[in-house]
């Protein structure tokens, strides 16, 4: 079984809107953020420049030239955005620790000022019997260390391990789960190969030199954080997973190669300490793959207590015989897209799916996240899992009595629910679920044109409101059993 051939029937409401659903008691209900995205304070209190900082602040890279330097001014609201936390009942934050406020200088020193901050941060959630789920990279690496070579050089994964040893020693008595990593995807194929996020190199070398250095940088923080926490934290690592659609005569083909790209790069050394052969061999004209030293797969293969699971759509592929990168680039019929690799006469495509579709042009697919947390568990039968980011970016509007009625938001998050809860029924080890996101913030690439919150923040006042989304979770939180 693997992530694109399990489409199963299932009971309840084909539009998966199903009320009254009961999850079992001890279900994680939480909500997510991350540090660029919405603390401000950049250059605060010793924070050095990330190479979102750098990315950001270069001309067209970011829409309207926006910056993650105010953001959400969530490090300066840290009491009051607790206060929120615990106001909607959270039983978890999912949060990421800005490595540049923690080691902003090359050489390895240690910022205390940056270090107090998370401290606050974890004990306001303890106060509030808020279970802290800290990752520590959640892709804002330091910039020096980007320009000393990045993720595609060994040496970060080094540096990354020093790090994690260094949060485990301050936190690890009170962090309830260390994630290593938020989707290495992003990290290393949009950032290194197709340039669209930070640091916004175009290399495809250096994009797979960049996802075995992050597999390395996740099983050595592993073993950094289990040799320095004194407290009993759980281990986790976050994937972006690819549920793949494919069209054409040969579509099979078309999403077994992104399947390995994009899932199986990351699954294959992370939870069976190997890289699938068919990836070696279908990425065998970019690299010989020299980088994967002996031990390393050791190394990665580390016994994690959580697989997180992040989840917004579908994508439909098909396989291209015979045409060129420059050919797609240059108008050939049908192509939105495309993945290819130098040498390659075949291309992937990915093709517009049916809607309907978020703000992000996503479309709305909760049958995907079913089929997915299905088909990781027949795959990782022993593997408990939870969900670390799913959510919806609307065009939401501020109504008269400054109430923010978001009701496409919430069917969103009432379907996807739903889909978890029809997983669970299946026998999948879900722990939780967390919704992407806490707060409207810095939407990366889209600054702030893209609304993600269940709370709304006013961009110009900073003032936070509850949408109708963040009532109904509230609720749902509170209770175990989902609303109409």
């Amino acid at each position: 079984m693997n992530f694109v051939t399990d489409q199963r029937t299932v009971h309840g409401s084909p539009d998966y809107r199903d009320a009254g659903l009961v999850f079992p008691p001890g279900f994680t209900f939480g909500s997510a953020t991350a540090s660029y995205q919405v603390e401000g304070a950049a250059g605060e209190d010793g924070r050095t420049p990330s190479i979102w900082d750098t990315f950001s602040k270069t001309p067209g890279k970011v829409w309207n030239g926006d910056t993650g330097d105010v953001a959400c001014d969530h490090y300066h609201r840290l009491e009051s955005d607790l206060d929120l936390m615990q106001d909607l009942g959270l039983g978890a934050y999912r949060f990421s620790i800005a490595w540049p406020r923690i080691q902003p200088l090359a050489g390895g020193g240690v910022n205390q000022a940056g270090v107090d901050f998370y401290s606050r941060l974890v004990d306001g959630l303890l106060e509030r019997d808020i279970k802290p789920v800290a990752t520590l990279y959640h892709w804002d690496l330091p910039q020096y260390l980007e320009d000393a070579g990045g993720w595609p050089a060994r040496e970060t994964a080094d540096a990354f391990e020093q790090y994690a040893s260094i949060m485990g020693t301050a936190l690890g008595d009170r962090v309830h789960t260390w994630t290593t990593l938020n989707e290495p995807w992003c990290s290393a194929y949009l950032g290194y190969g197709q340039g669209g996020h930070a640091p916004g190199r175009t290399e495809p070398a250096a994009a797979l030199a960049a996802v075995h250095h992050l597999n390395v940088g996740h099983g050595r923080a592993v073993q950094a954080l289990r040799a320095t926490s004194t407290g009993s934290p759980e281990y986790s690592v976050t994937l972006n997973f690819h549920v793949l659609r494919g069209v054409g005569e040969r579509s099979d083909e078309a999403m077994r190669r992104i399947d390995a790209l994009a899932n199986r790069a990351f699954t294959g050394p992370l939870l069976k300490g190997e890289y699938p052969a068919d990836l070696l061999d279908d990425t065998a004209s970019v690299t010989d793959w020299s980088f994967v030293h002996d031990g390393d797969l050791e190394a990665i293969h580390q016994p994690i207590d959580v697989l997180g699971v992040n989840y917004y759509s579908t994508a439909t592929v098909r396989l291209w015989d015979g045409v060129s990168p420059k050919q797609m680039n240059d108008g050939h019929k049908g192509t939105s897209g495309g993945t290819a690799w130098p040498g390659s006469d075949q291309l992937v495509e990915f093709v517009e799916q049916p809607g309907p579709y978020t703000s992000m042009g996503w479309n709305i697919a909760p049958e995907g996240l079913e089929e997915l947390l299905v088909s990781l568990s027949a795959q990782f039968p022993t593997q408990p899992l939870m969900v670390t980011e799913n959510g919806a970016a609307f065009d939401d509007v501020v109504a008269a009595d400054g109430s923010v009625p978001d009701p496409e938001r919430l069917d969103y998050l009432r379907r996807h629910f739903t889909a978890a809860h029809r997983a669970l029924e299946s026998g999948v080890d879900l722990r939780g679920y967390f919704v992407w996101s806490l707060l409207d913030n810095f939407e990366w690439g889209y600054g702030y044109a893209k609304r993600f919150g269940i709370v709304r923040v006013d961009f110009d006042t900073l003032e936070r409101t509850v949408k109708d989304s963040g009532q109904w979770y509230r609720e749902l939180a509170r209770t175990g059993v989902t609303g109409a």
